[in-house]
This record gives C-alpha cells, structure tokens and sequence, in this order.
C-alpha cells in the first residue's frame, strides 16, 4: 500500500510527510540524507514535494557517535503522523543488536506508525525494522559488515549482502552509509520520476545511479593484473541497447573467453552481464515513457525490447506498473515526440533475465 500524502498549509499543496527517527548513537551524516535528498525535491513551480521531520524517544538531546548531540523537538507520536518512516543508523542499539529484540520504549515508539506507512532503513537501521518483524519474509539488506549477524540474528528475513538497497514496495532498506543517498535519490525516483530524482542528484553533486552493489566495497584478494576493467563492453552496449547483443559479442570487445569476461563483470558490477544490459535496458525506455510521445512499439525497440508485449513484461517487473501506467504518472510535461535515441547514462542493475 502507498502512503496517503498530506496536505501541508505552510506549502498551500499536497506534500508527503517523512519523519526520520532519531536514535540514541545515531551517525549524523546518515541522519542527514534523508534532509538533503527529500529536501532538495521540488515540482515545477519550484515547490517541495516532501516535509521533513525528525523525532525521538523523546523531545530532547540525542546523543550521536560525534562530539556533540543534536536536539530533537519532536516525541515520537510524531511517527503517526508520518507518510514515509526513515530508521538511520546507530551505534548505541542494545538488545536490539545483540538479542534482535526491542525495548519497551523503542516498540512503544513505533506502535505510533500508521498501517500501510513506508518504511526505510539505512544501514543498521534495517536491525530496528527487523526486531519488529517488519521485514519477515522479505528480502532486505545492511551494511556488508553486519550482514551475517543480521542474518543469524533474523533468519526470517532473507538477506542480501551484495545490492546497495533493496525495495520490497512499503518496506525498503539499504546498505551502509552513502547507499541511503542512493535509496533516497531511488525513492524519489519511484515517486516523481527521473527527471526530478536526477535534478536532486546533480545539486547535491552526486551520481544518479550507481552501478553493481555492496560486492565492489568488500575487501577481497588483490585481482591479477592481466584482469582489465570490462568498461570498454559496458560503453559499447551503451551504444547499442536498441541491437540483439550475445555474451560472446561483449567479450570479443575485451578480446577474452566468455567464462572470463562473465567473471570479471560480474567482480567489477556485482551483477551478471545479462542482468545489468537489462537494467540499462529499463532505465532507457523509463526515459523514453518520460520525455516522449513515441508509441509503445517504438519504445520497446529504441530499448531494446522488441516487442510491447516484452517492454511490457519488464517493465512491470522492475518498476510494478506498466509502461501505460508509468508514463501517465512520471511524462514531463510539455513533452513532445523525441529523438530515436537518448544521451546514455549508466542505470540500475535489475536482478532479472536478459531481454534477449
């Protein structure tokens, strides 16, 4: 279910309301995404699309993991007012890390939160989220460096150590530190569309989309020297997302073997190559529905698709509307029939099969 937006008179138009949590040993920066990005988000007529709040367990001093702490105006029935509930991280959860357990006081704080209210984590936030069962049966993940212990500590939720966030709808979670830029920037992308989550990147001079996951950030064995980055691949499919593109084709381009070109991609992307061609895949006919009027057909072979039928198929299966319904919510307005291609720019990777 979405959360319900509300109508903010300070603004005089619809906002969705975000409250972040603040919690005792919370790490400033962390706290501070969810302002920078939901902030920086405005409509057209230069209004912002989002309110941001911050609570605690009470009004008051929070101590952080700094040398100084920040004063919170709000309790936490302001949960219940909330559209969005953004948990960061913090080094000062107690049972909740160590018995996967809530105290009284943090589980009568978030009694507060409405049914159907979003819910985000970043980083160990997602140990909060989990101690009160809301990711049972969902997949989810954390900073890479807790993620077996949070998966030992809650074999119910299954655990993804190598994605830099996951989206399971109302219930949404990322990785360590800078991923909560990425999720926030990916929850403006879900809500508004591209072209404003990408004016929010660019002002806070970060990249839109970051390729691969977690995997890119683990310390692992120095590679061998011979094993060469695949961009030269990843910049020529860039060119010809429109063709029917074979494994054996994107290998020629780094004059290795298959098996070693699928190695090395996935090591460098976190993500096979059939995964992320379909990723950029997405992300191009997402910008297509945006900023044209090109018909569906159309769209599906400037993307690479083929076929409606298959634009369609994933379509709904990375965003969770069709290309019909997409368009008519994110179309910038004034668009006009566009160019057969777009600028490229490097997408998300989907965990899906390759269109082809």
């Amino acid at each position: 279910m979405e959360p319900q937006a509300q109508s903010d008179p300070a603004v005089g138009h619809v906002t969705h309301r975000v409250v972040v949590l603040a919690l005792a040993g919370l790490l400033p920066f962390e706290l501070g995404i969810p302002h920078r990005i939901f902030g920086r988000a405005k409509d057209p007529a230069g209004r912002p699309l989002y309110e941001i709040l911050t609570c605690g367990l009470a009004p008051g001093p929070v101590p952080t993991d700094a040398d100084f702490a920040i004063h919170v105006e709000h309790g936490p029935d302001l949960l219940a007012t909330a559209d969005t509930v953004v948990v960061p991280a913090s080094y000062e959860l107690g049972p909740v890390h160590e018995h996967g357990r809530l105290t009284a006081e943090l589980a009568g704080a978030l009694a507060h939160i409405r049914p159907g209210t979003r819910l985000v984590s970043i980083c160990t936030g997602g140990y909060v989220l989990a101690a009160a069962g809301y990711l049972d049966g969902r997949r989810a993940t954390t900073h890479w460096a807790s993620a077996d212990h949070f998966q030992r500590m809650f074999p119910a939720v299954r655990v993804d150590p190598d994605v830099l966030y996951t989206d399971d709808g109302d219930v949404l979670t990322s990785a360590g530190v800078a991923a909560g830029i990425d999720l926030c920037l990916h929850i403006v992308r879900r809500d508004h569309g591209a072209a404003v989550a990408n004016e929010v990147a660019r002002r806070t001079v970060v990249p839109p989309h970051r390729d691969g996951g977690q995997a890119q950030f683990i310390e692992r064995p120095v590679p061998q020297p011979q094993l060469a980055s695949t961009a030269a691949a990843r910049a020529w499919v860039l060119d010809r997302l429109h063709e029917p593109l074979r494994l054996s084709d994107l290998a020629r381009q780094e004059a290795v073997s298959v098996r070693t070109f699928t190695r090395r991609f996935r090591e460098e992307s976190g993500v096979s190559p059939g995964q992320w061609i379909l990723g950029q895949r997405v992300e191009r006919a997402r910008r297509l529905l945006e900023r044209t009027e090109l018909p569906m057909e159309q769209v599906a072979r400037e993307a690479g698709f083929g076929t409606a039928q298959s634009l369609r198929k994933h379509v709904q299966a990375a965003l969770g509307v069709s290309p019909t319904a997409y368009r008519r919510t994110f179309r910038e307005a004034g668009a006009v029939p566009g160019p057969t291609s777009l600028p490229h720019s490097d997408g998300p990777s989907v965990d899906a099969r390759p269109a082809h």
